[in-house]
């Protein structure tokens, strides 16, 4: 009989436990925020994948399974091209390297469904808004920059892990396309085309 008692009370004990943790991290909000890897996609200018990135966004649960909320981010994206000799129309020529840089600052809006509660939270999400956009080609003896404005839209999906029983504290891992209809015609460009994952934490 004790040990029935014993098995009973450490049922209920566990199952105790897990509604709390459950409860905390079925939360009505979230914050994420960390590393974002974002490749250009589908231009001359600076086609690259590269790691130099971070994002910022959060949350409410207007429904258990629905939240609206906010989003920043930005990226760098570098190529670097080799020496050789353009020609102008005014028959001049120059010869150099360069590297040609883009970098991005979209933020706006979000929408996310996560697909289940409790310790693994997978989840779909739509980002919505602005991006200001720098297009740079850095050359041995001066800049050439030019700076534009879009509209921004991205899907994503992703999953958030909370491994720790009693802690409101977990991790992200998430993988997004976007694009912005940020122009640029001195160097054709017309739109820019991103794809990434990232990684970061949830509270």
């Amino acid at each position: 009989m004790k040990k029935i008692i014993f098995a009973m009370a450490a049922v209920v004990a566990m199952c105790l436990g897990t509604s709390q943790a459950n409860a905390q991290m079925s939360k009505p909000f979230y914050i994420n925020g960390g590393w974002q890897f974002n490749g250009t996609l589908a231009n001359d200018f600076a086609e690259s994948a590269q790691g130099y990135g971070a994002y910022l966004e959060g949350g409410y649960y207007v429904i258990p399974m629905f939240a609206v909320g906010g989003f920043a981010s930005f990226n760098t994206n570098t190529q670097y091209i080799p020496t050789k000799t353009y020609t102008f129309s005014d028959m001049s020529a120059l010869t150099t390297d360069l590297e040609r840089s883009i970098y991005q600052v979209p933020f706006g809006a979000t929408m996310r469904y996560r697909i289940l509660r409790g310790m693994f939270q997978p989840y779909i999400e739509a980002k919505i808004g602005a991006e200001y956009s720098t297009q740079n080609t850095y050359m041995s003896t001066f800049l050439n920059k030019h700076d534009n404005w879009g509209f921004y839209i991205s899907p994503e999906i992703g999953l958030t892990f909370f491994p720790f029983e009693k802690a409101d504290f977990g991790f992200q891992v998430a993988a997004y396309y976007s694009y912005a209809t940020n122009r640029n015609k001195a160097v054709d460009i017309n739109g820019l085309n991103n794809l990434g994952f990232k990684l970061g934490i949830a509270f």
